[in-house]
């Protein structure tokens, strides 16, 4: 988990890293390595940190990491650990945290604005060329969410920044060239025999296209620098995936309470799921989303012929039944409870329901199963009857490839 803040004259990151790899960071340090946090927002050697906090065994609880000093009335930050070309300003006034780096998803905030000019970026203060404090809030509500193109981002972040530094590129023009070129593919493939209607049918398949090839290459470059994402980070990441994936779900509620009346009755105890999912019609559903740790899901030796379940995959599964199983008893006491804490999320006039409640997984590699774990792997799964889905992030990928070839098919049959 990473927190920025103000402390004294500086700007210091705080990261707690993820409870099953508490040392890594040490580790590179230690081998002179540099490492990267939050999607290769904020890069770091060993003479960036501050302090580095351990416990009793040795193992890390926290770093504290320099970003930034404070010159007069601007913090200075290191260019160098934002990857940066030009030099970044922060005005004393303007509140520090970590959304003021990172957009949805760890998009550097900083690191698109670069891409985009060739002189200091400034936030605040009487500067030349300062981005008004309240015109840079502007620009952090309206930044694109993951499935948003570049040209689209670009574009957004240009008309704040246009009026204020003079070396923007013609990301709108891009912008405006590129969906009129979307829009003369769509003409181009209407004939004489396609209506209109159909017409803007092939161009929302044009997007549906983009939006999974971008879902799949999120995923592929993630699983190839897995260690430098919390589990924290991959979830906020996949939720947002999982809700273009399955677009019943309309809502997401974190750390979503749920009444434990069993362990102790006169004082029911509160948990809390990390991810409740509400349908289109307000019913609940529930999500755990793991990091992609290999060797998580089967032992590798046989138990009477065959490969059983690893405390990893059994306890996972064992967490959801028990949400589920405590979520059914709450009931319709439940119910009224989460529709007065979240009736804001909801569209007018909807109502959150508890009714027969279902869990998605999201755990694991099964890249290198053999085909006896597979089918061991399958059964274990269907075993799981409260269960929406179960997916590895290799299955995840393999679904999306598929999505990905059903939308690339040249063809459409037809029945006659």
């Amino acid at each position: 988990m990473i927190k920025i803040t103000k402390q004294e004259q500086k700007i210091v990151l705080k990261y707690e890293p993820d409870y099953t790899q508490k040392n890594w960071i040490k580790e590179a340090f230690s081998k002179g390595e540099g490492i990267q946090l939050a999607k290769k927002s904020f890069y770091f050697y060993r003479e960036n940190l501050i302090e580095m906090i351990e416990d009793e065994n040795d193992e890390v609880e926290y770093y504290l990491f320099l970003l930034g000093t404070q010159k007069d009335e601007y913090y200075e930050i290191d260019k160098d650990i934002l990857q940066l070309t030009n030099t970044l300003f922060l005005h004393q006034e303007l509140k520090i945290e970590k959304k003021t780096f990172l957009a949805i998803n760890n998009i550097s905030i900083f690191n698109k604005i670069d891409e985009l000019v060739n002189e200091p970026i400034v936030i605040g203060g009487g500067k030349n060329n300062a981005i008004p404090l309240d015109e840079f809030e502007v620009l952090q509500k309206l930044f694109p969410t993951s499935t948003t193109l570049q040209y689209f981002a670009q574009s957004r972040i240009s008309k704040i920044i246009k009026d204020y530094l003079h070396t923007t590129t013609d990301a709108e023009d891009k912008l405006e060239k590129h969906f009129n070129k979307q829009e003369k593919r769509a003409d181009n493939l209407s004939g004489n025999k396609i209506e209109k209607p159909l017409i803007k049918v092939e161009l929302l398949r044009t997007y549906e296209l983009e939006k999974y090839k971008y879902i799949k290459h999120s995923v592929e470059a993630m699983l190839k620098d897995s260690d430098s994402y919390s589990e924290y980070d991959w979830q906020m990441i996949i939720i947002e995936f999982v809700l273009l994936l399955f677009p019943k779900y309309i809502a997401v509620i974190k750390e979503m309470p749920v009444k434990d009346y069993y362990t102790d009755p006169s004082t029911p105890k509160t948990r809390k799921i990390d991810f409740g999912l509400i349908d289109a019609n307000g019913n609940v559903d529930i999500i755990e989303i793991k990091k992609p740790f290999k060797d998580v899901l089967l032992y590798k030796r046989k138990y009477r012929d065959n490969y059983t379940p690893k405390k990893d995959l059994s306890g996972t599964i064992m967490q959801v039944e028990k949400y589920i199983f405590h979520l059914n008893k709450w009931g319709i006491v439940g119910e009224k409870e989460l529709n007065v804490k979240y009736h804001s999320m909801l569209p007018a006039g909807m109502r959150i329901k508890v009714i027969n409640p279902k869990a998605m997984i999201i755990m694991g590699r099964d890249n290198d199963f053999i085909d006896e774990q597979h089918f061991d792997f399958s059964i274990i799964r269907k075993q799981t009857t409260n269960m929406v889905d179960f997916m590895t992030y290799d299955d995840l990928l393999k679904r999306l490839s598929n999505i990905i070839d059903k939308f690339e098919a040249k063809h459409i049959s037809k029945e006659n």
